[in-house]
């Protein structure tokens, strides 16, 4: 029997010459180092170029390989004392400023880079694009200052805080499209806690009598008639202005001002304009691109009640100060003239009203329960649901 012929097995490589293979592999060679430039790579989808391993450069990932997330950092802006608002804004986000108070003491016990930073965020994402911080208070400051050191002999309040605290805040609030305005608390007053009030007694610093403007405390006032004084307020002004350039604004409130009722009825209007216009004037020479802002009640009780006739001074800004609900519809028709009101957390059932008025540019809140946190929180609640 003749046997069947044996079917070939393999590719039959060994009957190819050399040669060709030889030209085949230098010719498959040739095409992968020109693949780009013979445009190969753009007549496959995008499916097959991850499928091929030498034309997809980022390999796919595997039971093997470390992975690295791509964290999206906070969204920088880059601003010039203008406040940048995010496309589809809610009515609140259309406020020009919507500020928070923080108190001094926000930055005791020596309050981190990394706390600070994280507290500008937190109020940025609850809705706010200004932060009112304290900065002085019952006559000295949160910060080294030369002269409180060279007036006074001490170089700030005895509290624990780092000494680069507002840079860093002023930094993050800008890198977060925020400002930062500097809030001089107490203004000319000082209670029996400043640690300069036996100096200015013993200087006799202080206007004679009681200013008993908040029943809670009694305050006692820097008289500024005198030229030390006088001097004293501006040299701090301009210091500060000077040591911290990026700051968008400082804002004093209705401690700036003599109580009427303080002994002797003397009118003191015309030398505390003449004051604060002395101030002012420094200020911007020193730093012409910050804002003097104030804080105070409408223009006739500032003028009647403290001596304070904020109209003649000059300021930048001047933001209504409506803190007492039994006054509270006067004070907003002033703030609608003015550029602003400041309100507290326990007047939060005013707040759609105030949102929804398009004739106050700029709301202001004061935590009067010392929780700002709590604050924003509620706040960031309560505009959300504000159509």
């Amino acid at each position: 029997m003749s046997r069947k012929k044996q079917q070939p097995s393999g590719c039959g490589c060994l009957n190819i010459p050399v040669s060709v293979i030889l030209l085949f592999l230098g010719s498959g060679y040739w095409l992968f180092t020109q693949r780009d430039n013979l445009g190969i790579i753009k007549l496959l989808s995008n499916n097959q170029q991850q499928d091929i391993p030498f034309i997809s450069p980022t390999p796919t990932d595997s039971p093997t390989s470390t992975f690295i997330p791509t964290v999206s950092p906070s969204p920088t802006i880059e601003t010039t004392n203008k406040q940048i608002t995010p496309p589809n804004q809610t009515a609140w986000d259309k406020k020009q400023i919507r500020g928070i108070y923080l108190s001094r003491y926000q930055i005791t016990n020596n309050a981190s880079e990394n706390m600070i930073r994280e507290r500008v965020r937190y109020y940025r994402d609850r809705g706010f694009n200004t932060i009112i911080h304290g900065v002085w208070g019952n006559a000295c400051t949160m910060y080294k200052s030369e002269v409180m050191q060279q007036t006074l002999g001490f170089k700030s309040c005895p509290n624990l805080f780092e000494d680069k605290w507002l840079d860093w805040l002023i930094d993050e609030a800008h890198k977060q499209g925020m400002e930062v305005h500097a809030y001089f608390e107490k203004g000319i007053k000082i209670d029996k806690n400043s640690p300069i009030f036996d100096l200015a007694i013993s200087r006799k610093w202080i206007v004679p009598g009681v200013d008993k403007t908040y029943t809670e405390i009694y305050h006692y006032v820097l008289d500024v008639e005198i030229p030390e004084v006088a001097d004293f307020f501006k040299e701090i002004l301009v210091e500060f202005v000077q040591k911290y350039p990026k700051i968008d604004a400082v804002q004093w409130d209705d401690y700036l001002g003599y109580h009427a009722d303080l002994p002797g009825k003397v009118n003191r209007t015309s030398q505390l304009t003449n004051f604060l216009q002395n101030m002012i004037n420094a200020m911007k020479q020193a730093n012409p691109s910050v804002s003097f802002d104030i804080c105070h009640h409408n223009p006739y009780w500032a003028k009647q009640y403290f001596a304070a006739d904020y109209q003649q001074w000059k300021v930048d800004r001047i933001f209504i100060q409506a803190y007492n609900e039994s006054g509270f519809t006067e004070e907003l028709n002033y703030a609608q003239k003015y550029n602003g009101i400041a309100i507290t957390n326990k007047q939060f059932h005013r707040i759609e009203e105030l949102v929804n008025n398009q004739e106050i540019k700029n709301i202001l809140v004061f935590p009067l329960d010392g929780k700002p946190e709590e604050t924003a929180s509620k706040l960031h609640k309560i505009t959300q649901d504000i159509k």
